[in-house]
Parts: C-alpha cells; sequence; structure tokens
C-alpha cells in the first residue's frame, strides 16, 4: 500500500537517489537509457539520463545542477527540480540528507 504522507521534495539541499526498486540502465536495442520500475519501462532523453546519473544520494540538487552546468551551454535550475520532484512525487526517487549510504556501495555494484 502506498504511504499518504507528501512526498518530499528536491530543495537545494535533498540528496536525491533511485528509490530501491527503480534502476537505470542502458538499453542497446532501443540505443538510450531507461528507468526500469515495477510498473513500467521508461525511455529517457539524454537530458533526463544526464540527472539520473547524478542521483546518487551524495549530491545535493544544487551539487547536481552545477554539474551539468559543467556539461551543457543552458541548464535551467527550476526545470531540473522540477524533474526531480516528479519522479520523487511518482516514488522513483527518494529524497535524503546525504547522511545513509555515504561510503556504502548501491544496490548490485560491486566496491573496487
Amino acid at each position: 500500500m502506498r504511504s499518504t504522507a507528501p512526498a518530499q521534495t528536491a530543495g537545494s539541499a535533498g540528496r536525491p537517489r533511485l528509490a530501491r526498486s527503480v534502476r537505470l540502465r542502458f538499453d542497446p536495442a532501443r540505443g538510450r537509457s531507461v528507468l526500469l520500475t515495477p510498473e513500467a519501462v521508461t525511455v529517457l532523453n539524454g537530458t533526463g539520463a544526464a540527472v539520473l546519473e547524478l542521483c546518487d544520494g551524495r549530491r545535493t540538487t544544487a551539487e547536481i545542477v552545477a554539474e551539468l552546468r559543467g556539461r551543457y551551454a543552458h541548464v535551467d535550475d527550476d526545470e531540473v527540480r522540477a524533474f526531480v520532484d516528479r519522479l520523487t512525487a511518482r516514488r522513483w526517487l527518494e529524497i535524503g540528507n546525504g547522511e545513509a549510504g555515504r561510503g556504502q556501495a548501491r544496490h548490485g555494484q560491486r566496491r573496487g
């Protein structure tokens, strides 16, 4: 059963990360990144994939925007936050404070 608690939002200090049941993968058949959820497969554009690759639970939303600015000529803070907020509302992203997950390997990945 889904929680009726209001979803968190991606304020500048929030540290978004993929929810446990969600995976970001590259689909060679489509030639694009996809977001795998229990309910669906969502094909992402390049910008959406770039944002989600940075949602590691360590970077704040403001740091994600700064990183994107280093890669792209124009990055709209509000658009990035709105994208993160939409995925958070769908429970595909979780917003943490950064303490949990620091120094831990992500599920399915080995430490080097």
